[in-house]
């Protein structure tokens, strides 16, 4: 009789040992995968900074008395890429947006650079960067979307919580070239 109970507890402390086990490895697994979507991420924003100073110099020599906002977007290029946090990458980018926003408002003012092939070249790029981030965005949201789920869900929840898994943050940074909504009035 205490055979049979000694081979059913080790039989139960297998099973238990190879489900936390899996467990932990699917987590491994969700947890990679969410970084490796924040990379792409990172390669797009940094495309983006990069372009930035070539767009800035184009736009100087049509709107040379604009000097604040280009300064003030070559300061927010030149900003460190490497936060401790994700909201602050967050803050970061959408501060950027917005002064990319109005560089392109104040294209708008002179006809003669909406119609420089560079400009256009510089402006075609950007969007596609800000494709790319989107893409990279959703990547990474969906594989942050994943690892929750399993880090929340029960039975995961208790192997995340014995090993320390964090929940993973979403990221939410506005594009460039997202335009408002239309207002229709009637």
């Amino acid at each position: 009789m205490p055979t049979e109970v000694t081979t059913v507890v080790v039989v139960l402390l297998a099973a238990l040992s190879i489900w936390v086990i899996v467990a932990f490895n699917r987590l491994v697994r969700a947890r990679n995968l969410m970084r490796e979507g924040w990379s792409g991420i990172d390669v797009q924003l940094r495309r983006r900074r990069n372009l930035v100073p070539s767009l800035v110099e184009t736009v100087k020599a049509y709107g040379r008395h604009e000097k604040q906002l280009l300064a003030e977007i070559a300061e927010r290029r030149g900003e460190v890429p490497r936060p401790e946090r994700l909201s602050e990458t967050q803050d970061r980018e959408n501060v950027l947006t917005d002064q990319l926003k109005r560089l392109f408002a104040l294209a708008e003012a002179y006809p003669e650079l909406k119609a420089d092939t560079n400009y256009l070249e510089l402006q075609n790029l950007l969007t596609e960067i800000e494709d790319q981030i989107q893409m990279a965005r959703r990547y990474y949201n969906g594989a942050v979307r994943n690892y929750n789920i399993r880090a929340e869900s029960f039975p995961g929840n208790l192997v995340a919580k014995l090993f320390r898994f964090r929940q993973g943050e979403f990221f939410q940074v506005e594009t460039a070239t997202e335009r408002a909504a239309p207002k229709v009035e009637m």
